[in-house]
């Protein structure tokens, strides 16, 4: 449907409105360091701006040398060659280029294609520096390569390019380092980071690129917050209507509370679909959506919500309802009435708690800076500059914790550098264990002594590492000496003693070497009468004169014969034995067992009948004289 140009006016006028609010914002310049390596009187240190697009080394640095082109300085096309700055040596190529003539983003994008592996613009006026930014509009000169660009690119101000021309026009090898470690702060060992965001679908590529990096990068927030090594919080820029366009049907489309939270139509045709209040509700629904579920420690709910709600309720399906949203809140256990009560009423005529906070927040606190662009991600209080996508923004997230302290998650293959894979890094490694001190991280290689399957090593992981604690002999011994001859082996190495390497019973040195002591030399050995002494291997042999036994508890010699007495007696005794075993047999068998075959008649003549008697038997019972009955069928 067409807009007549009342209409069109209004729009513009009220768009003119909202710019001039944002105009007025304080925007900061995120920077990195620039420092002159060579040649040798040129070295200085130089901020440079961080673009708001590609891949910065968060935490990292990249050292390279210079290049300036001979010719297509502002690199607005495509490069001669098959790549003519790719690296000819070890060192990475910095490729400088000139502004102007056409965006940031396509400069960068075709120094990449050409083998570069950072890009610095060379401002051409003296002015302070700005953040580079991508293209806002589609066509065939932004289209298709933003998304492609990651390397990392900077804008330098004209001063210092102008010095870096004239070393490379003398012909001089220049280097530089380009350093990213102080760009992301990291106070303590918790990252906290927002993303300010919006829950409009039809705002272009903007608004698909922050939705498509909100489901990409939900599992990755939902294992940070779960394990309580981050605190994330989402935000949504509103604006208000100026107090005489209130009662305006522009105001009233586009705004809730009277003009306090207001976001732009989505069409910008207030004529058709959606309107810009629907969006500032959704958005104050998804705040309260972390809001309730951080109350119940579940404050990654909201990652699950805002990706269900984009692919259930979207704009484009004409599905972008209170009710389907509800219908989102109740398949992921969220509470509706609880919702509904934090967003208040949007018709009165009073500030709604929610989004005051929020109008307060766009405002820029110390460094950071008003919020201006969206989408943005702000890390430990510093606006993250680079594209919105998973891997760059967890090693930005990443970045903010202090080295060697990041979780598990920063160290997976997304981010490796794979610096071990080459000599090891320069860090210890045992060939035998297959242990190594070398960690890869995405701000490189650490030399770290590891934990391997329980058993920690300690040392500096340059020169050193060795196990200790419990179960620390089962690797590499421990690092003790062991060695074993003829079947015998011995260890240094003790589970049970953690105080270091101790060589055992019958050797010395100092547990890393042992030596076998010859007990025989000393005279400790074999000190009895008569005895010989022998040394071993770890031990010693003592042996007695004639046909002696020797006794190592004693250190004595004792006759293995037995004397001839001794044999007599064992026979007589043998004897008597044997005697008492045939009688105890010959007793048993007549005068026990006689005496108990009477017994046994005794007791059945009493209830069985005799020769005479019939089926009935006359019984006394013994305890009461009563006689009684007993019958039977026989």
């Amino acid at each position: 449907m067409a807009v007549n140009t009342s209409c069109m006016f209004r729009i513009l006028s009220f768009t003119l409105v909202l710019v001039a609010l944002l105009v007025e914002s304080r925007f900061v310049v995120e920077k990195s360091s620039i420092s002159v390596v060579s040649p040798y009187d040129q070295r200085s240190k130089h901020d440079a701006a961080i673009a708001n697009f590609g891949v910065p080394d968060y935490g990292g640095s990249l050292t390279g040398t210079l290049l300036y082109p001979d010719k297509a300085q502002v690199g607005c096309s495509p490069f001669d060659g098959d790549k003519p700055f790719k690296p000819k040596s070890s060192r990475p190529t910095i490729l400088l280029l000139d502004r102007g003539e056409c965006y940031f983003a396509l400069k960068v994008w075709n120094g990449q294609q050409a083998g570069a592996s950072a890009i610095l613009v060379a401002d051409t006026i003296d002015e302070p520096l700005i953040t580079m930014d991508s293209p806002e509009v589609s066509g065939p000169d932004s289209d298709g390569y933003v998304e492609k660009i990651n390397i990392p690119s900077a804008l330098i101000d004209r001063s210092f390019a102008d010095a870096l021309k004239e070393s490379l026009k003398k012909g001089e090898d220049v280097v530089l380092k380009i350093d990213w470690t102080e760009s992301m702060p990291h106070p303590d060992q918790r990252v906290e980071y927002e993303l300010w965001t919006n829950s409009n679908d039809e705002c272009g590529a903007r608004c698909d690129d922050q939705m498509n990096f909100i489901k990409a990068f939900k599992g990755h927030a939902q294992i940070l917050e779960k394990g309580g090594y981050t605190q994330f919080t989402p935000h949504y820029i509103t604006w208000y209507c100026p107090r005489d366009f209130v009662q305006t049907e522009q105001c009233k489309s586009q705004c809730i509370n009277r003009g306090r939270y207001c976001a732009p139509d989505p069409e910008l045709d207030f004529s058709q679909g959606y309107q810009g209040k629907d969006v500032v509700l959704e958005n104050l629904r998804q705040l309260c959506v972390h809001r309730v579920s951080n109350e119940t420690n579940r404050s990654w709910m909201w990652w699950d919500y805002v990706s269900d709600f984009h692919i259930r309720c979207s704009m484009k399906q004409k599905r972008y309802s209170k009710e389907c949203a509800e219908e989102v809140m109740k398949s992921l256990g969220i509470p509706v009435e609880k919702i509904s009560k934090c967003m208040g009423d949007p018709e009165a005529d009073t500030e709604n708690e929610v989004l005051k906070i929020e109008q307060e927040l766009q405002v820029g606190r110390g460094s950071r800076g008003d919020i201006t662009i969206l989408p943005t991600m702000v890390i430990n209080n510093v606006q993250y500059r680079g594209k919105l996508e998973r891997s760059a923004v967890l090693k930005a997230v990443c970045a903010g914790f202090k080295e060697t302290t990041e979780p598990p998650i920063c160290l997976s293959g997304d981010l490796e550098t794979n610096q071990c894979l080459e000599n090891n890094g320069g860090c210890w490694n045992d060939p035998k264990s297959n242990v190594t001190a070398c960690k890869d991280t995405f701000r490189g290689r650490v030399c770290e002594c590891p934990l391997v399957s329980g058993i920690q090593f300690e040392g500096d992981g340059y020169a050193s590492c060795e196990a200790v604690g419990p179960g620390r002999c089962s690797v590499n011994n421990g690092g003790c000496w062991s060695d074993n001859k003829n079947g015998a082996k011995f260890s240094a190495c003790k589970d049970s003693d953690l105080s270091g390497c101790h060589c055992p019973t019958g050797f010395s040195g100092d547990g890393k070497t042992c030596e076998d002591v010859d007990e025989c030399k000393l005279g400790t050995a074999c000190q009895c009468d008569g005895c010989s002494c022998k040394n071993t291997w770890g031990g010693f042999e003592c042996t007695c004169r004639g046909d002696q036994l020797y006794i190592n508890e004693h250190d004595t010699c004792i006759e293995r014969k037995s004397s001839k007495m001794g044999g007599i007696l064992t026979v007589v005794v043998l004897a008597v034995v044997l005697g008492a075993g045939m009688a105890g047999y010959i007793f048993y068998k007549y005068r026990l067992r006689s005496y108990m075959d009477s017994e046994i008649m005794a007791i059945m003549s009493q209830y069985m009948p005799l020769d005479s008697q019939q089926n009935q038997q006359v019984v006394v019972h013994h305890d009461t004289a009563e006689p009684f009955t007993r019958t039977s069928s026989v």
